[in-house]
């Protein structure tokens, strides 16, 4: 698949095609295409909703290879379609992506959802219609309200190697704000054998902000430690991503690139089982 039927069937495949005047940069109005897990909506007959754990295995995610880029899908997205992975509470999309040196997503509109990206590996570039120009990597944060509406690329900085990259998608609890870009350099330091925030619903806090209930942070821990999460806020659950190697959460046994989500707690038991990086993604569930 090319860039651009890709893009154009991801946003549709999340239900977020900007339907305003921005939408006059694209193909076809949403109603003249066939769109693939529109409904972005909980499931309520979702076999997930009958626990308070969901576990989502890495060789069990969406994946797709368009040669330019390789993605794996944590939840429905693109051609990815599952009836029980079309959301975990506000969290919408989590894209594991690998995209080709030089290659990239050319300009394509969003509304009304926060975009977090975190670099992996490699440089990747951001451009947008507010007129931001950046280049992030390892150790970066990057955090965009799409709110009224937004175009933006983002395209690997290197003509010689790939660029890794998680981006994330959550649901806003203001609908309709001003476009905001924001973007910030962590000490990656500071999350050995500890749990770095990451982000916040508060400017002034650690990291970057959006306009949700949420907070997210990153731990890269040495074999056997042990470490306590206490949630921020009730009614909230937590979906934790391993990035690199094997941790036991909540007495579930993970490994690099499964995903736990856990609700109607208040704390959860982390211990690394081999050198490990995660990310902990607290949000609302409604």
């Amino acid at each position: 698949m090319n860039r651009k039927d890709f893009l154009r069937k991801g946003l549709l495949g999340a239900g977020l095609l900007a339907t305003s005047s921005l939408a006059t940069d694209t193909q076809a109005s949403p109603e003249k295409l066939d769109i693939v897990g529109f409904n972005h909506l909980p499931n309520p007959n979702s076999a997930t909703n009958m626990t308070n754990t969901v576990l989502h295995k890495a060789e069990t995610r969406g994946f797709a290879n368009h040669g330019w880029l390789q993605a794996n899908h944590s939840f429905s997205f693109a051609n990815y379609y599952n009836p029980d992975r079309m959301n975990f509470g506000v969290l919408r999309v989590l894209n594991d992506d690998t995209v080709a040196a030089g290659m990239g997503f050319g300009k394509h509109p969003h509304d009304n959802m926060e975009i977090i990206t975190i670099p992996l590996e490699g440089d990747l570039e951001h451009k947008d219609s507010m007129g931001n120009v950046g280049v992030i990597q390892h150790g970066d944060v990057q955090v965009m309200s799409a709110g009224t509406g937004i175009f933006h690329s983002e395209m690997n900085k290197n003509r010689d190697k790939h660029v890794k990259l998680l981006q994330i998608w959550v649901f806003p609890n203001k609908r309709n704000v001003e476009p905001r870009y924001g973007q910030i350099t962590l000490d990656v330091t500071q999350r050995h054998n500890k749990l770095q925030q990451i982000l916040s619903p508060n400017a002034e806090d650690e990291g970057v902000w959006i306009h949700q209930d949420a907070w997210f942070h990153m731990g890269a821990l040495d074999k056997d430690f042990q470490t306590t999460y206490n949630l921020k806020k009730k009614g909230n659950g937590v979906y934790a991503f391993v990035v690199k190697g094997d941790v036991t959460i909540a007495n579930q046994a993970l490994n690099s690139r499964d995903g736990f989500g856990i609700w109607d707690v208040d704390s959860l038991d982390i211990k690394a089982d081999s050198e490990a990086e995660i990310l902990l993604m607290e949000i609302p569930m409604a």
